[in-house]
């Protein structure tokens, strides 16, 4: 009886691999053993990375409505207590997309915080 490969099955799943591979340089795009070896460590970081930017959107939201609030003589941490004792439920994405687009709009939010405290 002939060995049986399951040929088509194999080569699928190389070629899969190969794909993914695609745009690395030298022989980590060519040759398969390479290629696994570079794919797998590319899944690595992007699951990383993936929770990373999370936390880098974060920090850069902070950043802004930290410049915001310097601009209208309030510290970022006053500015966030102020928001809670206010009952304003705004997240940082929001706040920040306000502080950079409508100045003049947080600067009402920076009043509305100063009666509050």
């Amino acid at each position: 009886m002939p060995r049986a490969t399951n040929a088509p099955a194999s080569r699928q799943r190389r070629k899969k691999v190969l794909k993914r591979a695609k745009g690395y340089r030298q022989g980590r795009s060519k040759l398969f053993k390479r290629a696994k070896e570079f794919s797998e460590k590319g899944l690595t970081y992007a699951y990383r990375d993936r929770r990373t930017k999370k936390r880098n959107f974060r920090a850069l939201w902070i950043t802004r409505i930290s410049a915001a609030c310097q601009n209208n003589d309030i510290s970022y941490s006053r500015f966030i207590s102020g928001l809670k004792k206010a009952n304003i439920n705004l997240n940082r994405k929001s706040l920040a997309n306000i502080a950079f687009n409508n100045p003049d709009v947080f600067s009402d939010l920076v009043k509305r915080v100063r009666e509050a405290i």
